[in-house]
């Protein structure tokens, strides 16, 4: 079945632009047939990636989910903006729904909370910074970053760039960012945060923002959450738990306990569209205290959130979001959550993990291998060396890691030419290029993982 429907269809850039066979890319200044815009729809899934397929390793967000393409398919047919009741009376009540759904998972009270559906992690982490300094400095919001302190945000050293990348958009400065030393399994050490907020206070900086991982993008690893908010509780300061990979983790009663104490957190980034399988896109910024999205972002222009409507306008929720053009993101989750019910995401969960171990068995066993860390994984995330047969009598050291930092980016060029399978590398921190296998897709089965194994290491013999 594999054979025929391969991953993917690799072409280099420069041979798509010049056009393949039947394909071209060019913009016409006549209409073309039905009969050729049909054969661009096959050509353009052809040579693109499917992301879908049961051997697609390569991202966080991954799978196919039927009811998730119907809900998307409607929600494309409703053409709608998610800014007043006025033009999207359904879609705004079911955002209701699902965020008090989730804030009610994270641990929150029923009085308590608010949030948004946002295009993507990025922008609900920039969301929690925003938010966070809006908290602590209202005048911002009119007077701009002139009328501050110099402030300083923290965060993990293996945490998403998005944090770092808001800083330099929010006019903090990726300077002002003090990245926190993680331990060898890639969690934030408590003690290091101590130190760095003291740090920070001496030279003059006012700590604001704490940002915590559940789930880090490369190793997978849960940061301390109690200990964290411990620290953010001591010295005032805003937590965020940036849960847009590990938020799929509250679904399962197996695995939840991982992202303990998140409920203390003030903010926190979901990402159904990761482990919970949701087409892309699709996250969520949930913020504890309410009103204070609406407060820091409303600006009520006159043509669209009118006062005097006939309804409670109180459902126009635009006014709270940065964007005013907002896409519906919402109708696909509810769809797939009344299709599979909060049990059936626990179990899609649970199953992404166990492929995780099969994986990390299969790899202490067979010794063309390496593990890039012996613990058993929290996450879906395996990381580990293939050591083609030249390298296996090297002994440790330069030459040996100068070597084996060339064996993944080739054997992953091999398998883009192949189309057969597809996997991530990358290096870190001292540690030269690895592959990070990832599961979020719950149609991969164990022969799915046992054929990455043997063509890693078919592609890589003579290397």
């Amino acid at each position: 079945m594999y054979d025929v429907n391969p991953v993917l269809d690799f072409h280099h850039p420069h041979q798509l632009k010049e056009g393949l066979e039947g394909f071209s890319l060019d913009l016409p200044d006549q209409p073309e047939t039905l009969e050729q815009l049909l054969v661009d729809c096959r050509d353009t899934l052809k040579y693109g990636v499917s992301t879908g397929h049961p051997r697609f390793f390569n991202q966080l967000s991954s799978g196919l989910d039927v009811i998730g393409v119907a809900g998307e398919w409607l929600t494309s047919t409703a053409n709608t903006n998610m800014f007043t009741y006025e033009v999207s009376p359904v879609f705004l009540l079911i955002e209701e729904v699902l965020l008090k759904k989730m804030r009610s998972i994270v641990g929150w009270a029923d009085d308590e909370g608010d949030g948004l559906f946002c295009p993507g992690g990025t922008i609900s982490n920039l969301y929690s910074i925003l938010l966070a300094r809006y908290h602590f400095y209202p005048e911002v919001k009119t007077r701009g970053m002139g009328a501050l302190p110099r402030l300083a945000m923290f965060t993990s050293e293996h945490s998403h760039y998005s944090v770092k990348k808001s800083a330099a958009v929010l006019g903090i400065g990726t300077e002002n960012v003090v990245v926190v030393k993680c331990d060898e399994r890639g969690k934030i050490i408590p003690a290091a945060l101590e130190t760095s907020i003291a740090t920070a206070k001496e030279k003059g900086l006012v700590p604001f923002y704490v940002n915590a991982t559940a789930g880090t993008t490369v190793y997978g690893a849960f940061d301390p959450l109690n200990a964290i908010a411990d620290i953010c509780h001591s010295h005032t300061l805003w937590m965020h738990v940036d849960a847009a990979w590990g938020g799929g983790l509250l679904m399962s009663d197996r695995h939840r306990m991982k992202l303990q104490g998140i409920e203390r957190a003030c903010s926190v980034t979901w990402n159904p569209h990761k482990m919970m399988g949701v087409p892309l896109q699709c996250s969520a910024i949930l913020v504890k205290k309410r009103g204070l999205l609406q407060e820091c972002n409303k600006l009520g222009a006159q043509y669209l959130f009118q006062m005097d409507k006939p309804y409670d306008v109180s459902y126009d929720t635009g006014d709270k979001s940065i964007q005013c053009g907002r896409h519906v993101d919402v109708f696909k989750l509810w769809l797939m959550w009344k299709a599979k019910g909060s049990d059936g995401f626990g179990s899609q969960v649970n199953k992404c993990l166990e492929n995780a171990e099969y994986l990390y068995d299969q790899l202490q066993k067979r010794t063309e291998f390496e593990l890039v860390f012996k613990n058993k994984p929290e996450h879906s995330n395996v990381c580990f060396w293939y050591i083609p047969p030249s390298l296996r009598s090297l002994p440790p050291g330069s030459d040996r890691d100068r070597r084996l930092h060339q064996v993944a980016p080739r054997i992953k060029g091999r398998m883009m030419e192949k189309g057969s399978v597809l996997i991530g590398y990358q290096p870190l921190g001292t540690k030269v290029n690895f592959f990070r296998c990832v599961f979020s897709n719950p149609a991969t089965q164990q022969e799915d993982i046992d054929f990455l194994l043997d063509e890693i290491c078919k592609l890589g013999a003579d290397l």
